[in-house]
C-alpha cells in the first residue's frame, strides 16, 4: 500500500519544478518581439522624420474643368438642335439653330440702304463732272466778256478825243460809252456765274461726303444684321462633351438663355483645399499623388500648379466679419490647383466633380532650403 511519501507524493515536487519552463519560453519570445517593435518604431520614426513630416494630404479635393455655358446672342425660336445629351463636340461644331428669317430680312433691308447710298454718291459724282463743265463754260464766257470790255474801252478812248474836237458826233460817243458799260455788266454777270458754278461743285462735294457717311452707317447696319444672322447658328467654342442640355425645338430663347454646357473633360484639373497649417512648405512644381474615389486601387500623379490668391472664405458670397461679436478661430482652407498627369485612357474616366484624396510631397522646398543654407555657409 503506498505511503504519502510514495510515488504519488513524489509527483507533486516534480510538477512544481516543471512550471518555470513556459516562463523561460515567454522570455525567449518576448525579446525578439521587443526587438521587432523597437526596429519598427525606429524605422517608422525615421520614415516620418525623413519623409512623412513633409507629406501633406487632404480629402477635400475635387476634379474640375472650365466648362462653358452655351447661350445665344440673339433671340428667336429654336429651329434645330444638332447635339444630344453627352455628345462629344469640337470647336466650331453647330449646336443649335434659331429661326433667322427676321434677321435675313433686316440684312436685306440694310443691304438695300447700302446700295441706295452708293447710288447717291455716284449721282453726286456725276453732278460734279457736269458742274465742272459748267464752270469751264462760265470761265470761257467770262474771258469773252473781258475781251468785249477791253474792245469797248479801247473804242471809247479812241473816239473820245474826236468827240471833244467835234470830229465825231456826240451820239456816236454815247453809243460807245453804252457799249462799254454793257461789257462791264456782262463781265460782272459772267464772274458771278463762274462763282456760282464753283460753289455748286463745293455743294456737291459736301453731298458726297454726307452720302459717304450715310454709306458707312448703312454698311455698319448691314454688318450688324449679318452678325445677328450668323449668331442664329450657335456653335461650340471648345472641344468637350455636352452636359446639362435643356434646349428643345420650338423653345423661345432670349439672349443669354442657358441651353447647355460644354465641358472640356480632356482638360480636367484638381482643386485641393488644404488647411492653412499645411501650405507652409508648399510651392508650385512639387509632386503629388492622387487617389480618385471612383478609380479604386489606381494611383495617379500630379504637379502643384498654383495657389488661390486668398482662402475660400474670402471669395464666399457672405465673407465672415470677425471684427464683430465673439470670436472663434476657425482653421481656413486655401484652394491649391494641381495639374493631373494621366494618359488618355485614364482621362476618359476622370469627370469634373469626382472626389480625390491628394498627398503633396513638400520635400523639394525642404531640400532647397538646405541647399540655400549650404551656399550661405
Amino acid at each position: 500500500m503506498p505511503t504519502p511519501n510514495g510515488p504519488a507524493g513524489a509527483g507533486a515536487p516534480t510538477d512544481a519544478r516543471a512550471v518555470p519552463a513556459p516562463r523561460s519560453r515567454v522570455r525567449r519570445l518576448a525579446l525578439p518581439l521587443l526587438l521587432v517593435l523597437i526596429v519598427a518604431a525606429v524605422l517608422g520614426g525615421g520614415y516620418w522624420w525623413l519623409v512623412g513630416r513633409f507629406l501633406q494630404s487632404t480629402d477635400d479635393a475635387y476634379l474640375q474643368a472650365d466648362g462653358v455655358t452655351v447661350a445665344p446672342k440673339v433671340s428667336g425660336y429654336v429651329a434645330e438642335v444638332y447635339v444630344g445629351d453627352n455628345a462629344v463636340v469640337k470647336p466650331g461644331d453647330p449646336l443649335v439653330r434659331l429661326d433667322g428669317r427676321q434677321y435675313q430680312a433686316a440684312l436685306d433691308q440694310a443691304q438695300a440702304s447700302v446700295d441706295a447710298r452708293r447710288a447717291d454718291i455716284q449721282q453726286a459724282e456725276a453732278g460734279i463732272k457736269q458742274q465742272q463743265a459748267a464752270v469751264e463754260q462760265a470761265r470761257a464766257q467770262q474771258q469773252v466778256a473781258q475781251l468785249a470790255l477791253r474792245h469797248a474801252e479801247d473804242e471809247v478812248r479812241r473816239y473820245q478825243p474826236l468827240a471833244v474836237s467835234g470830229a465825231e458826233s456826240g451820239d456816236q460817243m454815247s453809243v460807245l460809252v453804252s457799249n462799254r458799260d454793257q461789257a462791264r455788266a456782262s463781265l460782272a454777270a459772267d464772274g458771278a456765274a463762274l462763282d456760282q458754278a464753283q460753289a455748286r461743285i463745293a455743294d456737291l462735294d459736301a453731298q458726297i461726303a454726307q452720302a459717304k457717311a450715310q454709306l458707312e452707317a448703312a454698311q455698319a447696319s448691314a454688318r450688324q444684321a449679318g452678325l445677328d444672322l450668323q449668331d442664329t447658328m450657335v456653335r461650340s467654342t471648345l472641344a468637350g462633351q455636352v452636359g446639362d442640355r435643356t434646349v428643345r425645338v420650338g423653345q423661345y430663347a432670349q439672349p443669354g438663355t442657358r441651353m447647355m454646357t460644354v465641358v472640356p473633360v480632356q482638360s480636367v484639373y484638381l482643386v485641393a483645399n488644404f488647411k492653412e497649417t499645411q501650405i507652409g512648405r508648399m510651392q508650385a512644381g512639387q509632386h503629388a499623388s492622387l487617389r480618385v474615389d471612383a478609380l479604386s486601387g489606381v494611383e495617379l500623379h500630379g504637379v502643384v500648379d498654383s495657389f488661390a490668391p486668398g482662402t475660400g472664405s474670402q471669395f464666399a458670397l457672405l465673407p465672415p466679419e470677425n471684427a464683430t461679436g465673439n470670436f472663434t478661430k476657425i482653421v481656413q482652407r486655401v484652394p491649391v490647383r494641381i495639374r493631373v498627369e494621366a494618359d488618355e485612357q485614364v482621362r476618359k474616366r476622370l469627370l469634373p466633380g469626382l472626389s480625390v484624396t491628394v498627398e503633396v510631397d513638400t520635400r523639394a522646398d525642404h531640400d532647397d532650403a538646405h541647399a540655400a543654407d549650404g551656399q550661405h555657409g
